[in-house]
């Protein structure tokens, strides 16, 4: 199991943390995805760890971005 913690910057509302749960969630290995509204945290656990560049791209997806 691995755990990666990232900030997304644009989140503001329950929608907003439900829209980047459901989209990183869909990355291939992901068992478990936290989100903390008040930070912009997003907590992520897979069975191997993820490629920054995808869980990017996932969190454009759900129309959002990775702090750098």
């Amino acid at each position: 199991m691995a755990t990666q913690t990232y900030t997304v910057t644009g989140m503001t509302c329950s929608h907003c943390v439900n829209s980047v749960s459901a989209e990183v969630g869909r990355l291939p290995g992901v068992t478990d995805v936290q989100v903390d509204l008040a930070s912009g945290a997003v907590t992520v656990t897979s069975d191997q760890p993820l490629e920054r560049t995808a869980v990017a791209a996932a969190v454009d997806e759900a129309g959002y971005e990775l702090a750098s």
